[in-house]
Parts: structure tokens; sequence; C-alpha cells
């Protein structure tokens, strides 16, 4: 498979910091990607570095009283505990970083026709509180910046993480312009979820066959519906039979079905796609990123 050397692709050095190697949240796996991204001849000219983001901008989705909270850490141990990190300042530029790389990313599938973020899909973050590793949620943040500047008429989230969207789907009820659809595990976090616009929980220990089916029948559905001017694909990996947090029985052959199946949709239908890597768990962290990078892998094949 010959790979398109000049896919555009976003990535910011500050995603990856010094964090504990054994916690559940693989902080390595950003770094771990953009290096085998490398080795795949895929990070050159084309890899570009989103700025940092402020606090005022990511208002546009979240509660100004919560986005300072989190910068000044000073939300209370209840708050963190239901993020599940640490705080740091490594982390809030991290975490203050990575939606505007998922904004750049969006824009330069606008512009290029595909584009891959080496990050994002923040997808429980809520309006005014963290939750699952997410603080700020990249893709609320994008699709309801690209609507309100004009620069899209419709967007289309298309979350395939095992976990459900809860967040986006929260954040974005009440923006007609942007429609949220998860596929996930049912019986799986979080286990209290936001209604999407579409929701399809699927049942624990799914097979590549059926799963794709399903994820496939969806878009095309999705697709001509909506006829959408941008998707937003998390890509989450976290449907691997072998993932720590998972519950579904799917090969690594099917995630990369998966990933090719849905770039060749959007593509197809002349949409624009930009992905986010989404969820993964892995205590072999090469591992990890050799699977966050199956959807670069993919997109770079087109």
């Amino acid at each position: 498979m010959s790979l398109n050397p000049n896919l555009p692709l976003v990535y910011h050095p500050n995603y990856s910091f010094s964090f504990d190697p054994k916690h559940r949240f693989v902080m390595s796996k950003f770094a771990q990607l953009y290096q085998h991204v490398k080795t795949l001849g895929l990070a050159g000219s084309n890899i570009t570095e989103p700025p940092h983001g402020s606090v005022e901008e990511l208002e546009i989705v979240h509660c100004e009283n919560y986005i300072h909270d989190l910068w000044h850490n000073r939300l209370d141990e209840r708050a963190m505990r239901r993020i599940g990190l640490p705080w740091s300042q490594a982390l809030m530029n991290r975490t203050f970083t990575a939606p505007l790389g998922t904004l750049q990313t969006a824009r330069l599938a606008l512009k290029n026709g595909l584009a891959c973020h080496l990050a994002g899909g923040t997808h429980h973050a809520h309006s005014d509180f963290g939750s699952g590793f997410c603080m700020v949620n990249d893709l609320a943040f994008t699709a309801q910046t690209l609507i309100q500047n004009r620069e899209v008429t419709n967007v289309l989230i298309f979350d395939l993480d095992v976990h459900q969207g809860d967040g986006t789907a929260a954040m974005l009820a009440h923006q007609p312009y942007a429609f949220t659809c998860s596929i996930h595990c049912e019986k799986n976090f979080p286990f209290r979820k936001s209604p999407s616009d579409l929701d399809i929980g699927l049942a624990n220990n799914m097979q590549d066959a059926e799963y794709l089916g399903i994820v496939d029948d969806t878009l095309q559905f999705l697709l001509n519906e909506l006829n959408p001017d941008l998707v937003l694909y998390d890509a989450g990996v976290d449907i691997w039979q072998e993932d720590g947090l998972g519950k579904l029985d799917i090969s690594w052959q099917g995630i990369e079905k998966r990933d090719h199946l849905v770039l060749k949709r959007c593509l197809a239908n002349n949409t624009p796609v930009a992905t986010v890597i989404g969820g993964g768990y892995d205590r072999d962290h090469q591992r990890l990123a050799k699977r966050h990078g199956i959807v670069i892998e993919q997109a770079a094949s087109f």
C-alpha cells in the first residue's frame, strides 16, 4: 500500500509530557504516535502545529467558571476525581492546545478533503465539568466554532469510540446545524448517557461483520440525509478485542476495514472528513500508538 506523504496532519509536542507510565491513561501515546507516523514517512512538511488555545476561546462551548477554575487549578477534589487525571501545568498546556488542533484539522479537511489530528476526541467533557479523562471538548468546540463563523452550514460528528459521546451530545443538543451520532458499546462507560441525535448501542462482544455492517449502513444513511459540509470522525480504537476498557470483540483488521470504509464513504460523497484518534487503552504503549496510527495509514492510502 503506497502512502500519500502530503496528507495534512496536525500535532503539537506538548501533547505528551512526563506522566505516570502505569496510569490507565497513556499520556505518551501522542508522542509515540508521532514517532510511528514518522517511521511510515508521513511526518514532514505536511505537519501543522496548532496554537495554544485561550480560556476565552473555549468559552464558546464551556462555562466561564469551569474553564477558568480548570486552568487555575481551582476545581475541587471531587471534580478532579471525575476527570481522572492529576492537575499539572503541562496537562493544562496540552488540554488547551488540542481543541485548536482539532479545529485546525477540520479547516485543513475543508481545504484538502481529508486531514488527521494526532490527538482529539475528548467527548466526555461537558460544558461545566470534565469526565473520563476529558476536560475540554474538542469536537463540540470545533463544530460550534465553524458553524458560528459560517465556515460550514452543517457538521456531522460520527463518533465510533467504544464509549458513548455524552459530553458532545449534551453540548450540541441545541445546535441545529451539528448532528451527533454515537455508535458505542451500550453496557460501558458512561453509565448515564446523554442522548445524541442518533445513538446506536452495541451488545458486548460484537464481532467484525455485524459491527462493520452497522457502521456502513448508518454512515451511508446520514450522508444521504444530511449531506454535511464536514464529517468530524472520532476513530476510537478502544473497540479492539484486547482493549483494557473495550468490551467489544473487533479485530485489528476490523479497525482497518472500519476506518477505510468511513473515509471511502465520505470521500465518495465529496464530504470533507477530519479525523481524531479518540480512546484506546493498553499496557503496551507502542502497540497502542500503532493502533491509533491505523486511521492515519488508511487516510494516507487515498
